[in-house]
Formats: structure tokens, C-alpha cells, sequence
């Protein structure tokens, strides 16, 4: 039976998995809608890999369950795999062959007869904007435009749901970018996107919902505004000129947000900072106050609480802050991912 319109895409309840005596997993749950981009947050070491490899097929559960495209990822493995594309961390491509040469490749790979991966070769091309480099080797793209050919690798079947495991790690600002207008069109077109980084603010642009893992558990989920908002609403920063004045600044804030609420200072930035629920109210009675006590301000304005203030809330380091390897790839390199899926 194919997978029904409100069907989610991806769906996993209690999903575990250990290696020897380490737990990678201890039971994520996990629903992505169909036709939506789906972040999927966490430290190295959380489970993120280990996650995206059960859901592919390429590593079987120790428990719970999880559908993808309408299928079980054990009993439906095959039928999975002629549904889904993974990018994974690491280049698939032949740097020696061109754009085209790469894709034609795939396309036989995935079983296409010559005439029609020709054909798809030149649409996904075209699509990624790579069609005036179609002829050029890979190895002379930017960095931008080889994880575009990655995207079009993995396209090559049209499949309805996409996984990208950590896609622009390394990647120069501007290439990030183009990764994500690619991401964007796709998510645009129809395909489900599962997407796993440790780049808050790619999450926060590219993200119709956010699921935050940490120790093998999902912690937290939501739109990226909605788990800001839970975090406490704006935020009343002030940038004092001497760090003596750092202590009469937070003691202001405290004043202004409650004493309940726990004021942030920052002594490298000079800067001190806190929730507040009224915003003009807040702004206005700080500048009084702060100048009433001489306190001399650099700056000082109201802002949204960011994915990366949410992530150190729930999780108590930055996404960045951990080195210990995902269990489910540990330190090898891991497996060629359109190879795994061919």
C-alpha cells in the first residue's frame, strides 16, 4: 500500500541502538511531515548520524520502529530505498569526471538505461544551475557547486523524501548559501527534506521544524520561533564602555526583568544582558535607570533570543562544544552513502 497524502513522511517512535557498551539512541521519536524541511539539532556524539542511518535503511534499529515514505525501514528496507536520497557528510562524487559524467554514472548505478540517465543528468543540471559547468571535472567546482552535485547525485530517482546529513560542513560562507537556495527549491518543489547540522542559523533559515537531540533522546521540537519563543521572549542587551560598570548594568536589568530572572554578563563583551517580557516599557525605564546611576552605554537594544541561546539552554554547551564521534560512524570514514543506497 503507497503512502497516503496525510501520511507523514518520516515517522520513528522509540527508536534505540547501542554499540557494545555505548548507547547511541535510547528511544527518539521523531514525525516529519510530508513537503516540509525538518532540522534535526544535536552536538557530535547525540545521536544525529545514528538516526539518519536507521531511517536509510543503512543500520537496523535495536528497537522501536520508524516508516519512512509510507514503508518500515526493516521489514520495507528495499521498497525505502527506491524512495529516498541521502547526501552525506563527505563528497560522493568523482572529482576526475564532469558534472555530467557524474550523474550519467548515478543514473546507471541506479539502474537507468543510458538514454535516460543522459536525459536526467541534463534536468538535474539545469536545475542545481550547473549546466554551463556540465563538462568541467568536479574537482575544479567550488565548494558550493560540488555539494550541488551532491544534491543532484542524490536526486537522480526524483525521490519524494531527502536526507542531508550535515551537507555544508566546511563550506565557505557563500557556498553555504547556494546550498541552501538548492535546498530551498527543493523543499519547493514537493520533497521532504531531513536535514541534520550543527549550524544553528541554517536551521533557523532553512527549517519548517526543529527537532533538538542530545544523549540519544530528543529534547525538544518545534518551529524554530516557537522554541525561541519558550526560551523567554526578547532580550534587553546592554554594552557598557568600562567594565567597572558592568555590576550597576546588571543590577538595572535585574531591576527592570525581576529578580527572578537571571541576568547574563558577559565581561570580554562588556555587555550584560536579559529576558523581558515588555519591550518598549523595558527599553525606556533601562535607559532612565542606567543613566540616573552614570552608567556610560556603548549600546543597547531588545532582540529575539537566538537557536544557538536555545541549543546552550536545553542542551548546556554549543552545538559545537563536543568532539566525542557519532557511535554510528565512529572514527572511519563512513560508508559511500550512494553507493549504500544504489
Amino acid at each position: 500500500m503507497g503512502q497516503l497524502a496525510t501520511e507523514p513522511a518520516i515517522e520513528a517512535e522509540g527508536l534505540r541502538k547501542r554499540y557494545g557498551d555505548t548507547t547511541a539512541l535510547n528511544g527518539v521519536d521523531l514525525t516529519v511531515p510530508a513537503g516540509t524541511v525538518h532540522g534535526v539539532l544535536g552536538p557530535n556524539g547525540s545521536g544525529k548520524t545514528t538516526t539518519v542511518r536507521i531511517l536509510t535503511t543503512l543500520t537496523r534499529p535495536d528497537g522501536g520502529s520508524a516508516r519512512v515514505a509510507g514503508h518500515d525501514v526493516v521489514r520495507g528496507a528495499r521498497r525505502v530505498r527506491t524512495r529516498i536520497g541521502l547526501v552525506g557528510q563527505h563528497a560522493a562524487v568523482d572529482e576526475v569526471l564532469g558534472g555530467r559524467q557524474n550523474l550519467v554514472m548515478f543514473g546507471r548505478l541506479y539502474h537507468l538505461d543510458a538514454r535516460a540517465a543522459r536525459r536526467r543528468a541534463d534536468e538535474l543540471l539545469e536545475r542545481f544551475g550547473l549546466a554551463d559547468a556540465a563538462d568541467r571535472p568536479a574537482g575544479k567546482y567550488s565548494g558550493g557547486m560540488r555539494r550541488r552535485l551532491d544534491l543532484a547525485a542524490g536526486m537522480i530517482l526524483s525521490p519524494p523524501v531527502l536526507f542531508l546529513d550535515e551537507p555544508t560542513t566546511g563550506l565557505d560562507p557563500r557556498s553555504r548559501i547556494e546550498v541552501w537556495d538548492a535546498v530551498r527549491a527543493l523543499a519547493e518543489g514537493g520533497t521532504t527534506v531531513l536535514l541534520t547540522t550543527q549550524y544553528l542559523d541554517e536551521a533557523d533559515r532553512l527549517a519548517d521544524g526543529i527537532s533538538v537531540i542530545d544523549h540519544g533522546r530528543v529534547i525538544a521540537g518545534g518551529t524554530p520561533e516557537s522554541l525561541k519563543s519558550d526560551l523567554g521572549g526578547d532580550r534587553l542587551d546592554v554594552v557598557v564602555r568600562e567594565v567597572g560598570d558592568l555590576p550597576r548594568a546588571a543590577a538595572v536589568l535585574a531591576r527592570v526583568a525581576g529578580t527572578k530572572t537571571r541576568v547574563e554578563v558577559d565581561a570580554d563583551a562588556l555587555r550584560a544582558g536579559a529576558p523581558v517580557a515588555d519591550r518598549v516599557g523595558a527599553l525606556t525605564e533601562t535607559v532612565r535607570a542606567l543613566d540616573e546611576a552614570g552608567v556610560a552605554v556603548a549600546d543597547i537594544g531588545l532582540r529575539r533570543p537566538t537557536l544557538d541561546e536555545v541549543f546552550l539552554h536545553l542542551t548546556g554547551r554549543r552545538p559545537d562544544a563536543a568532539t566525542t564521534p557519532d557511535p554510528g560512524t565512529g572514527t572511519a570514514e563512513p560508508s559511500d552513502p550512494q553507493e549504500a543506497l544504489a
